[in-house]
């Protein structure tokens, strides 16, 4: 029977394949570890030696996994590794099990920011990826001639449907980005004025003479159902109908906290990909049923389906009904979400800092005295505090906190980013909340709302690359300028019309505990008590 030098020796040589052959699903990698020692027991058996009792399979078993555990962790930690030069936590060195670990408890932009206060713009936070807050990341990672998307996208990619905006890069994502660029050029904004001020006066409405309210929960009814007027021409009535709360909305948080998972296991995503997943096959659903119902209609205005769908004719080939299908998904995800997280953040930090809410409150009665309209646009770029305080609150709470991570390509030498080498097949996160709470970059206080520092070139960042609450480069956030209109239109109404406080007995230090980062941000309620002005 095989001896214990055997088995270590067998640990070693599944190492060393897996290292040079990555299996690339998770039946690839167990089957490896559990058809290696039965073959080795194979051999042995037929060149004459007894059949082993099961205490001996067990145990032998047992060596096995123990060595090759134990081969896999001291490569990890050792000067052998080629990331063995960027310092880290010792968990995150060893295993993604710690990535899994962060995305659960829902704050891994925290920990993310806390690594790099220990160690440094460069740290280490996986086997294979490292976490840049630099400058110069994020030119050289997310600017034109970047690094591509890596797993972390192509696990977020349904199997069953067409690739969205969100996973595609190179070519690809260009050609499907002219479509959406059409979609959110300034033309095509002030046809969605409209569709916002129609909206934003439901919210309003809803919320005028509720009293006490969560007002987080009511900002994410009326980005979902904006949005899904822009995407696939209305269907969804959140503000008027309580029945559909329980439904999509939840739904979706759900389904981001699924697959936030899978970004750190992306192995454990391709093995997934035939298996019936009832949270991703709802998403699926909700996308077809609502496209179907789009396409059998006609639209009031040119919304985002009318681009992404090329019903102007400008492209040689007709885009294909799948395509629209998951970017109009994905625009109701990503877009409803992320707004709410801003207008969330900005009424609890505005109510947090009672002189910044009545300087706003006095900027909005300047703008737009009584009998004016605080839907009209006109006036926002003159709004210097309106903007300063949104550009703050981007900084402190970006909609996208740790954002994606992209890959130097298998088949190059590596690249030097932040002064420090990064080898091929790493994965690299550039994280907008390090980045923002960097008090290299933002002083003083990185940590505290001061709108000022927008306002004021002596308290600026001293360099603006590092704000970048849209990502950045040619993948950048495709809806920002109109998630600004959004924001504008929104804050400028409600305050123009209502006045806010915190209700009895909120506990402020707890909201921003409950903000969890899984690619978008999960809230908990916001509890305001409103009344009109």
């Amino acid at each position: 029977m095989p001896t214990a030098p055997t088995w270590v020796a067998l640990a070693l040589t599944v190492h060393l394949f897996c290292h040079v052959h990555e299996p690339r699903t998770a039946h690839g990698g167990f089957a490896l570890v559990l058809l290696s020692p039965a073959l080795t027991f194979f051999i042995f058996i037929v060149t004459g030696a007894p059949p082993p009792s099961i205490i001996s399979v067990l145990a032998s078993y047992t060596y096995f996994v123990i060595s090759l555990g134990a081969s896999i962790v001291l490569y990890r930690l050792s000067p052998l590794h080629p990331l063995y030069h960027i310092p880290g936590p010792l968990l995150a060195k060893i295993s993604k099990l710690y990535g899994l670990w962060m995305t659960w408890t829902g704050h891994q932009h925290i920990h993310m920011r806390r690594a790099h206060d220990k160690y440094g713009p460069v740290v280490r936070t996986g086997p294979n990826e490292v976490s840049i807050a630099d400058v110069d990341a994020v030119t050289s990672v997310l600017g034109s001639g970047g690094l591509p998307k890596g797993q972390f996208y192509s696990a977020r990619q349904d199997p069953a449907a067409p690739a969205n905006l969100l996973v595609l890069h190179g070519e690809p994502h260009a050609n499907r980005r002219r479509l959406w660029n059409r979609g959110m050029s300034t033309e095509s904004l002030s046809e969605y004025q409209q569709v916002i001020a129609k909206r934003a006066t439901q919210l309003l409405d809803a919320i005028a003479d509720a009293g006490v309210l969560d007002f987080a929960a009511w900002i994410s009814y009326f980005t979902f159902d904006f949005m899904g007027d822009m995407a696939f021409g209305g269907g969804f009535e959140l503000l008027a109908n309580p029945a559909e709360r329980t439904d999509i909305w939840p739904l979706m948080g759900r389904f981001s906290v699924f697959m936030s998972f899978f970004t750190h296991v992306p192995w454990l995503a391709s093995s997934l990909l035939h298996v019936r997943i009832p949270v991703r096959d709802r998403m699926r659903k909700f996308g077809v049923e609502n496209a179907l119902r789009r396409s059998k209609s006609t639209a009031q205005t040119k919304d985002l389906w009318y681009h992404l769908m090329d019903d102007a004719g400008l492209e040689k080939q007709k885009p294909p009904l799948g395509n629209v299908v998951a970017d109009g998904a994905l625009a109701i995800v990503a877009g409803a979400d992320t707004t709410a997280s801003v207008l969330s953040s900005l009424f609890f930090l505005l109510l947090s800092n009672p002189k910044y809410y009545e300087q706003l409150q006095a900027e909005i009665d300047v703008h737009f005295p009584p009998g004016a309209d605080p839907l009209d646009p006109k006036p926002h770029a003159d709004m210097k505090f309106l903007n300063a305080c949104i550009n703050e609150t981007l900084r402190l709470h970006p909609p996208v906190r740790t954002s994606g991570p992209r890959q130097v390509p298998a088949d190059s030498q590596g690249k030097v980013i932040a002064g420090v080498f990064i080898p091929p097949c790493t994965q690299i996160y550039v994280p907008p909340y390090s980045l923002h709470h960097s008090s290299q970059y933002f002083s003083p206080s990185p940590d505290a709302f001061l709108p000022e520092r927008w306002l004021d070139p002596a308290l600026a960042p001293s360099n603006p690359t590092a704000f970048i609450p849209f990502s950045y480069g040619p993948a950048n956030c495709v809806g920002r300028n109109l998630a600004r209109l959004e924001m504008n239109m929104v804050v400028c109404l409600l305050l123009s019309r209502l006045r806010f406080r915190f209700a009895d007995g909120f506990e402020v230090e707890k909201w921003v505990e409950q903000m969890h980062d899984h690619f978008i941000t999960t809230k908990g309620a916001l509890m305001v008590e409103v009344e009109r002005r």
